[in-house]
């Protein structure tokens, strides 16, 4: 495997699944292409008076298994091309988690950040207006993702009620609470990464309440996860974060809470008191226990793969790892539980979200986590099991088994 692209990173990960599977060259072409694919503009009145037009898309990669269901990204640098790769792996992700779902991706060409409040709810109505006959609880949710705030899922929602005539609570998730939104959302992805590094430490009979841990990325992502950590490993001593202004490290620890109320107060963690200075890529060669990339793609590299010292890595942020990394890394005998294991607990409580809409009847915070508790160890041990009867690494066996069911529910229609 070859190249850091993550596009281009993703489909080598496919083909090399199919091969391993055995499937038929029909089938996987059908797994490859998306099913259906929206491409469309949408006119936007701007508060001085003039019409700009926007690019939206979206992107329903398989329904085999259930109604599609993907991001709404917000960005000047979308693409179909990553919208493909995107929608794709959420069919993998759904597949991986047992989710009755498949994948799907959009969003709008534009930069949100130079828009008022007022033009961004005229766009989003706009999106909506122009996708809504192909969207709905039953065939494609639509979820947040880049630059997607609780408020611009509820303009979305209120827009597809009202051309639908109806309630329609299902349809769109990450809403805000007294609209149908769930309890846990807010910290879902950082949840179930910690839930997954419990399962790795059981494997490796680690102590996790006794390990240290270190966190590359400090925005929503990465301070949920700091105070999870101890919550749900019973302990653990936090040792470094950081952030794009910097970061720092003290071999007695951080704690976590102070961290987080310094970090929203100032906006960075460089200067919280009683620490030391460190660099972001100094923090990855940290001795520690358990690592969290939770900021960038391709942190962790051929180049200093040789040099992480962590035994566990837990993979918040999508692609934190090359693939040539990833070899030297499990050469080593470092633990990678890969991206699409380690963030999936947001797809699996906007799930929660959609099928609490359905059922119009909203579970409890400590529900909703027990319900993700199970889904994630549940997950857990089926890629082990793959891990130890085919001896492949545990990125490779996530894959295996999404791809295996997607396989399973197509032939099972009879389409291919």
């Amino acid at each position: 495997m070859s190249g850091n692209n993550p596009l281009d990173v993703a489909w080598t990960q496919f083909e090399e699944a199919v091969a391993f599977l055995g499937l038929e060259a029909e089938l996987a072409e059908f797994l490859r292409q998306p099913m259906r694919e929206y491409i469309f503009t949408v006119p936007v009145r701007m508060d001085d008076g003039r019409t700009q037009i926007f690019q939206g898309y979206r992107i329903q990669h398989n329904d085999a298994r259930g109604p599609c269901s993907g991001g709404f990204r917000w960005h000047r640098d979308e693409s179909l091309q990553g919208g493909r790769v995107r929608a794709a792996w959420n069919t993998w992700r759904a597949a991986l988690m047992d989710l009755p779902l498949g994948g799907a991706s959009g969003g709008l060409i534009s930069d949100s950040k130079k828009l008022s409040e007022s033009e961004k709810e005229r766009a989003v109505r706009g999106w909506m207006r122009a996708i809504a006959l192909e969207l709905d609880g039953h065939r494609d949710v639509v979820t947040p993702d880049l630059y997607t705030t609780p408020q611009i899922m509820a303009w979305m929602m209120d827009e597809f009620e009202t051309l639908a005539g109806r309630a329609h609570p299902a349809g769109i998730t990450g809403k805000p609470l007294v609209l149908g939104g769930t309890q846990g959302y807010s910290d879902a992805l950082a949840r179930g990464g910690v839930l997954a590094v419990r399962e790795a430490c059981q494997a490796l009979s680690l102590d996790g309440a006794a390990c240290a841990y270190a966190i590359q990325g400090f925005g929503q992502a990465g301070q949920h996860t700091a105070l999870l950590h101890p919550e749900i490993l019973g302990g653990g001593k936090l040792i470094a974060v950081s952030d794009s202004s910097g970061g720092v490290v003290s071999s007695a620890g951080l704690a976590p809470q102070a961290l987080v109320d310094y970090k929203r107060r100032h906006g960075k963690v460089a200067g919280f008191p009683g620490a030391t200075p460190i660099g972001n890529e100094d923090l990855l060669e940290l001795n520690v226990d358990i690592l969290y990339p939770a900021a960038l793609e391709g942190v962790i590299t051929s180049i200093n793969a040789e040099q992480i010292r962590a035994r566990i890595i837990c993979e918040l942020a999508t692609g934190a790892t090359t693939p040539e990394a990833d070899t030297i890394l499990s050469v080593r005998g470092v633990h990678v539980i890969p991206d699409f294991l380690a963030s999936a607990g947001g797809s699996i409580v906007s799930y929660f979200e959609q099928a609490q809409g359905r059922g119009n009847y909203y579970w409890s915070r400590d529900e909703v986590n027990r319900r993700l508790d199970a889904k994630v160890s549940a997950a857990w041990q089926e890629v082990r099991g793959v891990v130890q009867s085919r001896n492949v690494p545990l990125r490779f066996a996530a894959l295996l088994v999404a791809v295996a069911r997607v396989a399973e529910a197509v032939r099972l229609r009879g389409w291919v």
